[in-house]
Protein backbone atom coordinates (compact mmCIF):
# COMPACT_ATOMS: atom_id res chain seq x y z
CA UNK A 1 0.00 0.00 0.00
CA UNK A 2 1.22 3.45 -0.97
CA UNK A 3 1.90 6.03 1.76
CA UNK A 4 -0.30 8.59 0.01
CA UNK A 5 -3.18 5.88 0.06
CA UNK A 6 -6.96 7.07 1.63
CA UNK A 7 -8.90 4.35 4.18
CA UNK A 8 -11.44 4.68 1.24
CA UNK A 9 -8.77 2.87 -1.66
CA UNK A 10 -7.23 0.02 1.02
CA UNK A 11 -11.18 -0.67 1.42
CA UNK A 12 -11.66 -1.29 -2.50
CA UNK A 13 -8.12 -2.99 -2.40
CA UNK A 14 -9.76 -5.36 0.48
CA UNK A 15 -12.89 -5.57 -1.34
CA UNK A 16 -11.07 -6.71 -4.57
CA UNK A 17 -9.24 -9.61 -1.87
CA UNK A 18 -12.38 -10.57 -0.37
CA UNK A 19 -16.00 -9.57 -2.42
CA UNK A 20 -17.95 -10.56 -0.08
CA UNK A 21 -17.11 -7.88 1.84
CA UNK A 22 -18.22 -4.20 0.04
CA UNK A 23 -16.41 -1.20 0.98
CA UNK A 24 -19.33 -0.27 3.40
CA UNK A 25 -19.50 -2.97 4.90
CA UNK A 26 -16.40 -3.04 6.48
CA UNK A 27 -15.09 -1.14 9.77
CA UNK A 28 -10.95 -0.35 9.24
CA UNK A 29 -9.25 1.07 12.37
CA UNK A 30 -5.91 1.27 13.90
CA UNK A 31 -6.75 -0.23 17.15
CA UNK A 32 -9.46 -3.22 17.67
CA UNK A 33 -11.17 -0.74 20.90
CA UNK A 34 -10.70 2.16 18.30
CA UNK A 35 -12.51 4.31 16.02
CA UNK A 36 -13.58 3.09 13.00
CA UNK A 37 -10.92 5.52 10.06
CA UNK A 38 -12.75 7.70 7.66
CA UNK A 39 -12.59 7.21 4.16
CA UNK A 40 -10.69 10.58 3.38
CA UNK A 41 -7.89 10.15 5.94
CA UNK A 42 -4.51 9.41 4.55
CA UNK A 43 -2.56 6.29 5.60
CA UNK A 44 1.05 8.63 6.12
CA UNK A 45 -1.02 11.16 7.95
CA UNK A 46 -2.03 8.26 10.75
CA UNK A 47 -0.20 7.76 13.84
CA UNK A 48 1.64 4.56 11.88
CA UNK A 49 5.78 4.05 11.19
CA UNK A 50 7.01 2.63 8.01
CA UNK A 51 4.65 -0.26 8.51
CA UNK A 52 1.24 -0.40 10.13
CA UNK A 53 -1.75 -3.06 11.26
CA UNK A 54 -5.28 -2.28 10.24
CA UNK A 55 -7.97 -4.31 12.29
CA UNK A 56 -10.91 -4.51 10.07
CA UNK A 57 -14.25 -5.94 11.31
CA UNK A 58 -17.41 -6.63 9.47
CA UNK A 59 -20.31 -4.65 10.16
CA UNK A 60 -23.19 -6.85 8.58
CA UNK A 61 -25.32 -6.29 5.58
CA UNK A 62 -26.12 -2.14 4.48
CA UNK A 63 -28.69 -0.34 3.35
CA UNK A 64 -28.64 2.85 1.87
CA UNK A 65 -30.11 5.96 3.51
CA UNK A 66 -32.19 7.01 0.95
CA UNK A 67 -33.97 3.81 1.02
CA UNK A 68 -33.82 3.72 4.86
CA UNK A 69 -36.02 7.06 4.98
CA UNK A 70 -38.01 5.77 1.73
CA UNK A 71 -39.09 2.76 3.98
CA UNK A 72 -39.36 4.60 7.46
CA UNK A 73 -41.86 7.37 6.27
CA UNK A 74 -44.10 5.20 3.34
CA UNK A 75 -45.47 2.76 6.24
CA UNK A 76 -46.91 5.68 8.57
CA UNK A 77 -48.24 7.13 5.04
CA UNK A 78 -50.38 4.01 4.35
CA UNK A 79 -51.07 2.87 7.77
CA UNK A 80 -52.95 6.33 9.13
CA UNK A 81 -55.51 5.29 5.64
CA UNK A 82 -56.74 1.35 7.62
CA UNK A 83 -57.82 3.80 10.45
CA UNK A 84 -58.89 6.90 8.76
CA UNK A 85 -61.00 4.25 6.17
CA UNK A 86 -61.99 2.45 9.36
CA UNK A 87 -61.54 -1.15 7.79
CA UNK A 88 -63.73 -3.84 8.68
CA UNK A 89 -61.04 -5.58 10.74
CA UNK A 90 -59.59 -2.44 12.30
CA UNK A 91 -62.68 -1.50 14.35
CA UNK A 92 -65.28 -3.98 13.64
CA UNK A 93 -67.91 -1.56 12.48
CA UNK A 94 -70.86 -2.07 9.64
CA UNK A 95 -70.99 0.41 7.11
CA UNK A 96 -72.78 2.93 9.16
CA UNK A 97 -69.72 4.34 11.11
CA UNK A 98 -66.86 4.20 8.21
CA UNK A 99 -66.99 7.64 8.41
CA UNK A 100 -66.15 10.37 11.16
CA UNK A 101 -68.78 13.22 11.77
CA UNK A 102 -65.91 15.71 13.31
CA UNK A 103 -64.21 17.72 10.34
CA UNK A 104 -60.78 17.45 12.65
CA UNK A 105 -60.45 14.05 11.78
CA UNK A 106 -60.33 14.54 7.87
CA UNK A 107 -58.20 17.66 8.90
CA UNK A 108 -55.97 15.62 11.07
CA UNK A 109 -55.40 12.89 8.32
CA UNK A 110 -54.48 15.46 5.67
CA UNK A 111 -51.81 17.20 8.00
CA UNK A 112 -50.59 13.73 8.98
CA UNK A 113 -50.15 13.04 5.23
CA UNK A 114 -48.69 15.60 4.51
CA UNK A 115 -45.70 15.71 6.70
CA UNK A 116 -44.70 12.12 5.17
CA UNK A 117 -45.19 12.96 1.87
CA UNK A 118 -42.93 15.86 2.19
CA UNK A 119 -40.74 13.60 4.14
CA UNK A 120 -40.87 11.01 1.47
CA UNK A 121 -40.08 14.44 -1.21
CA UNK A 122 -37.07 15.54 0.80
CA UNK A 123 -35.44 12.27 1.14
CA UNK A 124 -35.54 11.91 -2.96
CA UNK A 125 -34.61 15.33 -3.65
CA UNK A 126 -33.22 17.72 -0.64
CA UNK A 127 -31.49 15.44 1.40
CA UNK A 128 -27.22 14.74 1.15
CA UNK A 129 -26.26 12.41 3.49
CA UNK A 130 -22.68 12.19 5.29
CA UNK A 131 -22.94 8.64 5.84
CA UNK A 132 -24.08 6.21 2.28
CA UNK A 133 -25.49 3.29 4.59
CA UNK A 134 -26.61 2.49 7.46
CA UNK A 135 -26.55 -1.20 9.04
CA UNK A 136 -29.88 -3.42 7.65
CA UNK A 137 -30.87 -4.91 11.04
CA UNK A 138 -31.41 -1.08 12.10
CA UNK A 139 -34.22 -0.70 10.01
CA UNK A 140 -36.65 -2.93 11.95
CA UNK A 141 -35.75 -1.13 14.71
CA UNK A 142 -36.73 2.50 13.20
CA UNK A 143 -39.11 0.98 11.25
CA UNK A 144 -41.80 -0.33 14.50
CA UNK A 145 -40.69 3.44 16.09
CA UNK A 146 -42.73 4.78 13.25
CA UNK A 147 -45.07 2.30 12.03
CA UNK A 148 -46.22 1.38 15.42
CA UNK A 149 -46.63 4.91 16.76
CA UNK A 150 -48.52 6.09 13.35
CA UNK A 151 -51.14 2.70 14.42
CA UNK A 152 -51.49 3.90 17.62
CA UNK A 153 -52.35 7.16 17.01
CA UNK A 154 -54.47 6.71 13.95
CA UNK A 155 -56.31 3.98 15.99
CA UNK A 156 -57.40 6.80 18.94
CA UNK A 157 -57.98 10.00 16.46
CA UNK A 158 -60.41 7.70 13.91
CA UNK A 159 -61.57 6.11 16.50
CA UNK A 160 -65.95 6.36 16.63
CA UNK A 161 -65.49 7.02 20.00
CA UNK A 162 -62.71 10.05 19.43
CA UNK A 163 -63.75 13.36 20.86
CA UNK A 164 -62.75 17.09 19.29
CA UNK A 165 -60.79 19.64 21.01
CA UNK A 166 -62.06 21.53 23.75
CA UNK A 167 -62.09 24.99 22.45
CA UNK A 168 -63.06 23.73 19.13
CA UNK A 169 -62.46 26.13 16.03
CA UNK A 170 -60.39 28.21 17.14
CA UNK A 171 -57.85 25.86 19.00
CA UNK A 172 -58.01 23.38 15.48
CA UNK A 173 -57.13 26.67 13.16
CA UNK A 174 -54.55 27.86 15.54
CA UNK A 175 -52.89 24.63 15.43
CA UNK A 176 -53.21 24.36 12.13
CA UNK A 177 -51.56 27.78 11.20
CA UNK A 178 -48.44 26.29 13.65
CA UNK A 179 -48.36 23.01 11.82
CA UNK A 180 -47.86 24.76 8.59
CA UNK A 181 -45.53 27.20 9.69
CA UNK A 182 -43.54 24.48 11.38
CA UNK A 183 -43.52 22.53 8.23
CA UNK A 184 -42.38 25.55 5.92
CA UNK A 185 -39.51 26.14 8.43
CA UNK A 186 -38.71 22.45 8.41
CA UNK A 187 -38.47 22.23 4.41
CA UNK A 188 -36.34 25.26 4.34
CA UNK A 189 -33.95 24.43 6.85
CA UNK A 190 -33.47 21.04 4.84
CA UNK A 191 -32.87 23.23 1.48
CA UNK A 192 -30.66 25.55 3.36
CA UNK A 193 -28.29 22.13 4.64
CA UNK A 194 -28.50 20.72 1.14
CA UNK A 195 -27.20 23.81 -0.39
CA UNK A 196 -24.47 24.03 2.17
CA UNK A 197 -22.51 20.71 0.95
CA UNK A 198 -22.41 20.09 -2.35
CA UNK A 199 -23.04 16.00 -3.92
CA UNK A 200 -20.64 13.75 -2.86
CA UNK A 201 -18.60 16.51 -0.51
CA UNK A 202 -18.75 15.13 2.96
CA UNK A 203 -17.10 18.30 4.14
CA UNK A 204 -18.30 20.08 7.18
CA UNK A 205 -19.60 23.66 6.80
CA UNK A 206 -20.99 25.97 9.64
CA UNK A 207 -24.74 26.89 8.55
CA UNK A 208 -26.02 30.88 8.43
CA UNK A 209 -29.19 32.22 8.12
CA UNK A 210 -30.14 33.44 4.34
CA UNK A 211 -32.65 35.65 3.10
CA UNK A 212 -35.51 33.20 3.90
CA UNK A 213 -37.14 34.35 7.42
CA UNK A 214 -37.29 30.71 8.77
CA UNK A 215 -33.42 30.38 8.61
CA UNK A 216 -33.13 32.94 11.23
CA UNK A 217 -33.73 30.63 13.64
CA UNK A 218 -30.04 29.68 12.52
CA UNK A 219 -28.98 32.66 14.84
CA UNK A 220 -30.30 31.05 18.09
CA UNK A 221 -29.95 27.14 17.32
CA UNK A 222 -27.33 24.91 15.47
CA UNK A 223 -30.53 22.62 14.86
CA UNK A 224 -33.46 24.42 13.70
CA UNK A 225 -35.04 21.36 11.20
CA UNK A 226 -35.20 19.73 14.47
CA UNK A 227 -36.98 23.04 16.52
CA UNK A 228 -39.40 23.18 13.76
CA UNK A 229 -39.89 19.42 13.34
CA UNK A 230 -40.69 19.23 17.28
CA UNK A 231 -42.97 22.25 16.84
CA UNK A 232 -44.90 20.51 14.30
CA UNK A 233 -46.14 17.60 16.08
CA UNK A 234 -46.65 20.11 19.34
CA UNK A 235 -49.30 21.80 16.84
CA UNK A 236 -50.45 17.98 15.83
CA UNK A 237 -51.19 17.40 19.08
CA UNK A 238 -52.93 20.47 19.85
CA UNK A 239 -55.15 19.67 16.95
CA UNK A 240 -56.04 16.61 17.57
CA UNK A 241 -56.13 16.78 21.55
CA UNK A 242 -54.97 13.38 21.56
CA UNK A 243 -53.10 11.62 24.81
CA UNK A 244 -50.80 9.04 21.96
CA UNK A 245 -50.14 12.14 19.95
CA UNK A 246 -48.77 14.11 22.88
CA UNK A 247 -46.47 10.93 24.21
CA UNK A 248 -45.00 10.37 20.56
CA UNK A 249 -44.16 14.20 20.59
CA UNK A 250 -42.62 13.62 23.72
CA UNK A 251 -40.22 11.01 22.68
CA UNK A 252 -39.63 12.98 19.39
CA UNK A 253 -38.55 15.93 22.03
CA UNK A 254 -36.56 13.73 23.49
CA UNK A 255 -34.56 11.99 20.80
CA UNK A 256 -34.13 15.06 18.49
CA UNK A 257 -32.68 17.11 21.42
CA UNK A 258 -30.24 14.35 21.69
CA UNK A 259 -29.47 14.46 18.70
CA UNK A 260 -28.82 17.96 18.43
CA UNK A 261 -26.48 18.14 21.27
CA UNK A 262 -24.63 15.71 19.82
CA UNK A 263 -24.36 17.74 16.26
CA UNK A 264 -23.73 21.03 18.13
CA UNK A 265 -20.80 19.25 20.34
CA UNK A 266 -19.42 18.70 17.02
CA UNK A 267 -19.94 22.08 15.78
CA UNK A 268 -18.02 23.34 18.53
CA UNK A 269 -15.44 20.81 18.02
CA UNK A 270 -14.79 21.54 14.60
CA UNK A 271 -15.04 25.43 14.39
CA UNK A 272 -13.07 27.69 16.80
CA UNK A 273 -15.73 30.52 15.57
CA UNK A 274 -18.45 28.88 16.15
CA UNK A 275 -21.22 31.28 17.25
CA UNK A 276 -21.62 31.44 20.91
CA UNK A 277 -24.94 32.73 21.21
CA UNK A 278 -26.75 29.07 19.87
CA UNK A 279 -27.74 26.52 21.73
CA UNK A 280 -28.58 23.28 20.07
CA UNK A 281 -32.40 23.08 19.84
CA UNK A 282 -34.34 25.78 21.74
CA UNK A 283 -33.46 29.35 22.01
CA UNK A 284 -31.63 30.69 24.82
CA UNK A 285 -32.39 27.34 26.60
CA UNK A 286 -31.04 23.48 25.63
Amino acid sequence: VEPNATIREIRLMFHKFYPQWYPARQSIKLDPKGKSLKDEEILQHLPVGTTATLYFKDLGPQIGWTMVFLIEYTGPLFIYFLFYFRMPFVYGLDESFTSSPHPVVNLACICHSFHYIKRLIETVFVHRFSHGTMPLRNIVKNCLYYWGFAAWLAYYINHPLYTPPSYGKKQINFAVVMFLLCEAGNFSIHVALSDLRRKGSKTRKIPYPTKNPFTWLFIFVSCPNYTYEVGTWISFTIMTQCVPVGLFTFLCFVQMTIWAKDKHCTYLREFKDYPTLRMPIIPFLL
